[in-house]
């Protein structure tokens, strides 16, 4: 099956790294999309897949604060954190998941391979290496990344994740370059 000229290879994304319309106010560092890992993917091959923005799932656009863009990024980082705890963000950030699990397996069994799961480093929500937690970054993973990379564990799915930063995208565009040249 599928055996035509696909390369058979994907990769999840965080939903920013697509559409940088989509982040919180105050804290896009670029007018569109990171064309560069875009590019980088095309560029090996790789097939594209948008994972949900748990933040718009949750909290909208405005992420419940309109005058987020004054805010300091890692206190407007907490505070959407916090917001992203509460009993009713957790049940959309579990059917998400849930979404994003159930393409994750569909691709895997019909012999696709997942080559990796990027998220945004310091992202209260999808965040790999770092999110922020009482306004630090801290060596964690997002809410969001953090159910996914459980859900994976309990289904034996071992996938690499990957943290970029936008904000620092030429460490990030080696880091990715570097591994899908080694895999």
């Amino acid at each position: 099956m599928f055996n035509d000229k696909r390369s058979k290879k994907v990769a999840f994304i965080a939903h920013c790294i697509l559409n940088q319309n989509s982040i919180s106010d105050g804290t896009a560092d670029y007018p569109h999309a990171l064309t560069n890992i875009v590019k980088l993917l095309y560029k090996h091959k790789v097939g594209i897949i948008q994972m949900p923005c748990p933040e718009i799932h949750c909290l909208g656009l405005d992420r419940g604060n309109a005058d987020g863009y004054k805010s300091d990024v890692l206190v407007e980082n907490t505070r959407i954190r916090e917001s992203l705890m509460s009993r009713e963000s957790i049940i959309k950030l579990d059917s998400l998941v849930n979404q994003v699990l159930f393409q994750i397996v569909e691709y895997t069994k019909n012999g696709f391979s997942i080559e990796c799961i990027i998220g945004i480093n310091r992202s209260p929500s999808c965040g790999v290496n770092t999110t922020t937690i009482n306004n630090i970054e801290t060596e964690e993973f997002g809410l969001f990344t953090r159910k996914l990379f459980a859900e994976l564990e309990n289904n034996n799915i071992q996938i690499p994740f990957i943290g970029i930063k936008s904000s620092e995208i030429k460490e990030s565009l080696s880091r990715l370059k570097l591994f899908l040249t080694i895999k």
